[in-house]
């Protein structure tokens, strides 16, 4: 499997156990990873199409052969020790959605006070059919002053797509048009592809 550069300010996990094994894992389903990470050391990862419990998979395999440590969100409550280590060890943020700044806020706070973070959001929010993706991930892109990374799974060439950088400014058009990065033939199940911008594809 060929090798990406990965630039210097891309936060890494250095694991090489963790990189002999999702580099297995890759290629015993026969995935590649291509593309180009962008040189900034703080984005929010979009990644789609999100239709199986695969998606999950693929991408933890291509997170530990990259060794790229990227961080997702988790309910504060369930960081509770013993697990919260194990759950922090594996890059989890707790948020508190009773807080007066809101998640947003919340992780705005961290990306200002970090000098490297790639967060990682399914913008979808599940793996069945919904006609609206959620915008959060955009909001939180926006309120943090760091772009949008798309990341692409797709079943149809076995590709994992690391795609280039996008500024967020208007909400809706940056929507729109990160949903029109994610064509339905790249989804394992294609019928499941939430999203308006899809919705003629299911008529």
């Amino acid at each position: 499997m060929a090798k990406l550069i990965i630039p210097e300010h891309i936060p890494r996990t250095h694991s090489r156990f963790g990189q002999w094994l999702g580099t297995k894992v890759l290629n015993w389903l026969g995935w590649q990873v291509v593309g180009d990470f962008p040189e900034q050391g703080k984005f929010v990862a979009a990644v789609a199409p999100h239709t199986s419990n695969w998606d999950f998979i693929i991408a933890i395999a291509v997170k530990m052969h990259l060794q790229v440590r990227i961080r997702y969100l988790g309910k504060h409550s369930i960081f509770i020790w013993p697990l919260s280590i194990l759950l922090r060890k594996w890059g989890g943020i707790p948020v508190d959605r009773r807080s007066s700044h809101g998640v947003v806020g919340q992780v705005k706070e961290l990306f200002d006070n970090s000098d490297s973070l790639i967060l990682g959001l399914a913008p979808e929010g599940t793996r069945k059919y919904t006609p609206q993706w959620k915008s959060g991930f955009l909001h939180i892109a926006k309120a943090a002053n760091v772009p949008v990374v798309p990341m692409a799974l797709d079943y149809s060439t076995k590709q994992f797509i690391v795609m280039p950088a996008i500024p967020v400014e208007d909400i809706e058009e940056t929507l729109l048009k990160v949903q029109q990065m994610f064509p339905p033939t790249m989804a394992k199940y294609p019928e499941q592809l939430s999203g308006t911008a899809h919705k003629a594809n299911r008529t």
